[in-house]
């Protein structure tokens, strides 16, 4: 299983944008096999700082779901327009959950 961490944080002027985009891309892979991956975004009390976790059972799901057109957008809206500061990206290792992360472990 892979699982990673983001963390950004974008301009005042750009939290709405970001938002669309996010729903944008995350109803593009909602029509895809979810057993296989997991993703979601939270917004810090800030408002202005994005927290993504994903999910995915391998590599090759992970691949498949960031070359989405609307994923691909969203990233480069953000990249150019929206940042405050670089994103940070961490690979993080399962250690145990309440769930059976689609039996994957």
């Amino acid at each position: 299983m892979i699982v990673v961490k983001v963390e950004y944080t974008v301009l005042p002027e750009f939290v709405e944008e970001n938002r669309n985009n996010i729903a944008s891309f995350l109803q593009e892979m909602s029509i895809l096999d979810n057993s296989e991956f997991q993703y979601t975004v939270f917004a810090s009390a800030d408002g202005l700082t994005f927290t993504h976790l994903s999910k995915y059972k391998n590599e090759h799901i992970q691949q498949q779901l960031l070359q989405l057109e609307r994923f691909l957008f969203f990233q480069l809206r953000r990249d150019t327009v929206g940042l405050n500061a670089n994103p940070v990206i961490e690979q993080l290792e399962l250690v145990g959950g309440t769930s059976n992360f689609f039996a994957l472990v």
